[in-house]
């Protein structure tokens, strides 16, 4: 059994700077329990640069290996190997690890834990069960950290962003890209990026299409689609790369009794990253499935701050006024906010938008409203928080909404 201040589950961009940043306020002890046997997250095993910032770029594993640095080099202690079982009280969490089990007590406990993408048993996508089947976690990891053999020919399910690094991680290993396959009218990406991944590297994108059923005993030997107008092809493939549909790992925090938020499925936060649970606090894509590694690095920053303010208040928990969203729009982040919040919101929707307007209200009040050029499934409309201040505690929730042009 031991205590520490903060205790940090999650070791990557979100738990890194948060640790960091906790370590170099000099926050007291600060400890980064981390699963994987390294620190770094998902950008340990993306070799593609874009990490960083535009001035100082950096390949996936080089920002891993800066964060863990920055994070040792402020004093925070980082635990590799080490995974959080279950909570033994309010602020006590059990763990195993190299060393045995263990019990930590902490003055405040940030969780990190980031999120994964559905599976396709999740998918419920029927078929056989070959090998070959893989998601863009398991593809990168295959790749980049293991270099292990993928197959010759891919077909790849999604098209987000993500999804064109899937097809990228494939080409790279050497097996081409049969299509890409998605059941919604256009790629859920920014036209140029998606124009571009077409272009050099050769990617047939089949729209309004679904994966029916998956073949091939050993190993997959091809998928069945169907467009939307029942029409059906069967595409033959080694490989079938699953994309996007990310959940958040909210066991932990389930567990713990933290309040979920629906739309989401992440630990509902306000604008301080503050929990429903006294003491905890959440940050990165366990909050909100998913966003880049800067926007869980930003959210760690500004935790450390509530956190240290926790720490000399422990009497302080505010709760902040419900934040919700209308159709068609999907889910906002945080859902909670208070007037004194200062980083954006991140938020979906559900079908295409163009030109739509956004507006934000408290009991009938306008607070906010802008129009967008356009919001695109599974793409991220960020909301700035320059009208929080205007937001009347004692009031009622905060309404998000969008109208046509």
């Amino acid at each position: 059994m031991r205590n520490v201040d903060v205790l940090v589950v999650g070791g990557g961009p979100g738990g890194l700077a948060a640790a960091a940043r906790l370590a170099a306020a000099g926050a007291g002890s600060v400890e980064v329990l981390e699963r994987e046997q390294q620190a770094g997250g998902v950008p340990r095993y993306s070799a593609h640069g874009g990490f960083g910032t535009w001035s100082r770029p950096f390949t996936g594993p080089a920002y891993a290996r800066l964060l863990t640095d920055a994070a040792t080099a402020a004093g925070a202690v980082v635990r590799t190997g080490v995974s959080a079982l279950d909570w033994a009280g309010p602020l006590t969490l059990t763990t195993t690890g190299p060393e045995g089990l263990e019990t930590i007590t902490a003055r405040a406990v940030v969780l990190a834990t980031g999120a994964h993408e559905r599976s396709r048993a999740a998918r419920l996508v029927p078929g056989t069960r070959p090998a070959g089947v893989l998601t863009t976690g398991e593809l990168l990891q295959s790749v980049h950290l293991y270099g292990q053999h993928i197959g010759s020919r891919a077909v790849i399910v999604g098209a987000q962003d993500v999804s064109y690094t899937a097809a990228r991680t494939i080409r790279t290993a050497g097996a081409d890209v049969v299509a890409m396959v998605t059941d919604l009218p256009r790629p859920q990406t920014s036209p140029a990026r998606a124009h571009d991944a077409r272009l050099r590297g050769r990617v047939p994108l089949l729209t309004d299409t679904t994966v029916t059923e998956l073949l091939g005993h050993g190993r997959l030997s091809g998928v069945r689609v169907r467009h939307r107008d029942g029409r059906t092809i069967t595409l033959l493939c080694d490989t079938v790369v699953f994309t996007g549909d990310f959940v958040p790992d909210h066991e932990l925090a389930r567990r713990g009794g933290v309040a979920l938020e629906p739309g989401t499925r992440g630990p509902a936060v306000d604008g301080a990253l503050r929990t429903s649970r006294p003491g905890v606090f959440a940050v990165g894509s366990v909050l909100h499935p998913v966003e880049s590694a800067s926007v869980a690095m930003r959210e760690g920053a500004h935790a450390a701050g509530t956190v240290t303010k926790w720490l000399t208040d422990e009497k302080a928990w505010p709760t902040g006024v419900p934040l919700t969203v209308q159709l068609p729009l999907h889910w906002i982040a945080p859902g909670r906010v208070t007037p004194t919040d200062r980083l954006p919101y991140v938020l979906r929707t559900t079908t295409l938008l163009t030109r739509p307007v956004l507006e934000v209200t408290q009991d009938g009040r306008e607070l906010y409203r802008h129009r967008l050029r356009t919001a695109v499934p599974n793409r991220t409309v960020r909301l700035p928080a320059s009208w929080t201040h205007r937001v009347d505690r004692q009031g009622g929730p905060v309404r998000v909404t969008v109208t046509g042009p």
